[in-house]
């Protein structure tokens, strides 16, 4: 029977483990990646066991343990050790980033569960050629102030690489200055995501754009394949000197990758009402729902 002492923490050595088990069960959810696992690590906890060739997936939060359903083919038993174990923590949601693939599983299985949205959670997923090219009415305010950046300012981009990767981390640390990474919780687990991003980078096989101004880096942008469709992208930072230059990093981005991924994953608004604004006004293709159940319904 499955146990909480089967689980372990997720180390960097477990990449491995994870990209071949990937390359069966194609990760759904930009939280199921191994680099945005490893990054928030220190935050989240993460923890894994693999039993029958399913992926499970613990995090401990603020004392919130919480499971993720199996990464894998469907099965009863597994799913039931999981809702076992998701009942004995102390966890206001134990279940949680169900897919609707698992849902409508669980749902037939174990009909008394109820599935509450995780609105925070939703990944927005975008069409990468509408990213790069900005066609039509709907983009107008968009291509307006991208329009108004690049008409101020004279930039360039290039790849992320070795040769600027500690101009890119000085970068970082002003854009944290600026933001007052310290007084804000949330801002303050980003920067350590980050920073063991970039550590890391060419290790987690990860790749990136920098945007310079007047031979400066004022913006970046990090980001993976997911899936043979779509890249995920992790971390997006810009100055705050330069208005519309979220608008240039986003554009440079897609306009590189458009020709190979179909669609571009800019991961969740974590409920924080402006990042739901901006992320709504580049029309999202679709958003990949998901959902948790309570303490309180887990009656097995």
């Amino acid at each position: 029977m499955l146990s909480i002492d089967d689980f372990k923490p997720l180390t960097l050595q477990d990449k491995s483990l994870f990209d071949n088990h990937y390359k069966k069960f194609p990760p759904f959810h930009s939280d199921q990646l191994f680099t945005t696992m490893i990054s928030w690590n220190e935050y989240a906890h993460y923890h894994y066991t693999l039993i029958k060739n399913r992926l499970i997936i613990m995090t401990i939060i603020n004392n919130q343990v919480q499971f993720r359903p199996p990464i894998g083919m469907h099965d009863r038993e597994i799913f039931y050790q999981v809702l076992r174990l998701a009942k004995n923590v102390e966890s206001n949601y134990p279940l949680c980033l169900i897919d609707h693939t698992s849902k409508v599983y669980l749902t037939k299985n174990f009909p008394h569960l109820e599935f509450i949205p995780q609105r925070g959670y939703f990944d927005y997923v975008y069409l990468s050629s509408n990213l790069a090219k900005l066609e039509g009415e709907k983009f107008r305010k968009i291509r307006n102030r991208l329009n108004k950046f690049k008409n101020k300012n004279i930039y360039t981009s290039e790849d992320i690489s070795k040769e600027n990767m500690a101009e890119i981390k000085k970068f970082l640390k002003r854009w944290c200055l600026w933001r007052d990474c310290k007084s804000d919780n949330l801002l303050k687990n980003e920067k350590k995501a980050i920073m063991y991003s970039m550590k890391h980078f060419f290790n987690l096989g990860l790749l990136g754009l920098v945007i310079r101004v007047n031979e400066k880096i004022e913006a970046i942008s990090v980001y993976e394949e997911m899936d043979d469709e779509t890249v995920v992208i992790h971390y997006e930072k810009g100055s705050p000197y330069y208005d519309g230059i979220y608008k240039a990093i986003n554009q440079e981005v897609a306009e590189r990758v458009f020709t190979r991924y179909r669609y571009i994953n800019r991961e969740s608004d974590m409920d924080i009402p402006g990042l739901r604004q901006a992320k709504m006004s580049y029309r999202p293709n679709h958003l990949i729902k998901v959902f948790a159940v309570n303490q309180k319904n887990l009656q097995l």
